[in-house]
């Protein structure tokens, strides 16, 4: 008996850069499929080619492999005019030794005529367009984090240590020492008087900063840094803009978003751009922390479970919701504070960052689906977990093993 055919009319598409092949399944009598193969280039005419020529052999869902982004523009154009599945290449490997671009088409019609994958998510427009400018900020922020280390760095070289003492040398305090720097001037306490508000207290450490061999070389690389720092801030300032015009609509999610410990707007904007707004695509918040790559993955034999990481996911939304536990951990008498200390002490700090960022997409999930805000457990949640009389007799017999006697009182109570 074979296996039971969920979709007559299907496609496969092998998608490479400038061309994919297509292989159609129809049915045929006694069980039997006939299967069509053809080859296409990946520009937009021969695209509308393509939907033709599905359309002609009435297909009804459409598979492809998720290579690089080139099955970006394939998807688009087809998603309107047919059921399109995007598959995860880890989940339809082919038989070693026998792979064409024919044959995967063939595989991946096989695969999805008979249910043997699960599409991947793919958003719809509104959270793409959301996506590309969310992640265009990240990637900014991150370029301005790195030319500051630059700048840093060439200060070092030329023996200015303002970096020791001032805890961000482009704040306003630091940009107007720089620039006197850039200017010519190399008097130190002349451009340590240029300090403001907080930073006046340190006057005396500044002007020894200050002085170092600034050169004419070292001066047209910090103009240029700085020139590049400004046109980045400029960059993120328009991107938050449009952000804002984009999310607009989705202003209640994301203000539920911002009551989850370390998520700021930012975050929350992010997130929402990374998952969207509507919960029923994932079936519940395992699924969702499975996707996004925030659990370990099974490997057990004879019984026995074996070490894992945690498995290959969003990397995005991974970033997003780790920089927030890293906020989050450091707040006081909350849930995820405690959390972070009770696994760091068995396991590790990254470990117990990891748990924290799932634990926060767990929250997020429920908030979303729910409509609630954050819900804190507080930081005696474990605490209230813990059977008071094991947890007295496990504290006396370890520092009876440490060699004290130990007489336990209940204490008088207040009233």
């Amino acid at each position: 008996m074979g296996i039971e055919v969920v979709a007559e009319r299907s496609a496969g598409l092998d998608i490479a850069k400038a061309s994919l092949v297509a292989c159609v399944r129809i049915p045929g009598r006694n069980s039997s499929a006939r299967v069509l193969k053809r080859k296409f280039t990946t520009m937009t005419a021969d695209l509308l080619a393509l939907a033709d020529w599905l359309a002609e052999h009435e297909v009804t869902r459409v598979g492809m492999e998720s290579t690089s982004d080139y099955w970006k523009p394939v998807f688009y154009l087809l998603e309107d005019r047919f059921e399109c599945w995007l598959l995860n290449a880890r989940h339809m490997r082919a038989v070693p030794g026998r792979k064409t671009d024919m044959t995967d088409a063939e595989w991946i019609c096989d695969l999805v005529a008979h249910g043997l994958v699960r599409p991947s998510f793919v958003p719809p427009p509104p959270m793409r367009r959301l996506r590309d400018l969310t992640r265009r900020r990240t990637l900014l922020l991150a370029e301005r984090t790195r030319e500051k280390q630059r700048l840093e760095k060439i200060l070092e070289d030329a023996g200015v240590k303002l970096g020791v003492v001032a805890t961000d040398i482009t704040g306003r305090s630091g940009r107007m020492m720089i620039e006197a720097l850039i200017a010519g001037e190399r008097d130190p306490h002349v451009i340590a008087d240029l300090a403001l508000g907080t930073m006046r207290r340190k006057l005396g450490a500044l002007a020894d900063a200050l002085v170092g061999r600034f050169s004419d070389h070292h001066a047209f690389y910090c103009r240029q840094v700085l020139d590049h720092l400004d046109f980045i801030n400029k960059m993120i300032t328009d991107l938050g803009g449009r952000i804002d015009a984009e999310t607009a609509a989705y202003e209640p999610q994301i203000a539920l978003l911002d009551t989850v410990p370390g998520i700021d707007r930012r975050g929350a904007q992010t997130i929402l751009a990374e998952i969207g707004p509507e919960m029923h695509r994932f079936a519940s918040a395992a699924h969702l922390a499975s996707w996004a790559g925030l659990c370990p993955g099974n490997n057990k034999t004879a019984g026995k479970a074996k070490p894992t990481h945690t498995r290959p996911g969003n990397r995005w939304l991974k970033a997003a919701l780790g920089i927030a536990a890293m906020s989050a951990v450091r707040t006081k008498n909350t849930y995820a504070g405690a959390q972070y200390k009770r696994i760091a002490a068995r396991r590790g700090a990254k470990r117990a960052l990891v748990a924290v960022a799932h634990s926060h997409l767990v929250a997020i999930w429920h908030i979303l689906a729910g409509g609630n805000t954050y819900q804190d457990l507080g930081a005696d949640y474990y605490l209230n977990l813990i059977n008071p009389d094991r947890q007295r007799r496990r504290l006396v017999e370890r520092l009876e093993q440490l060699g004290f006697h130990v007489t336990v009182e209940p204490r008088p109570s207040s009233g």
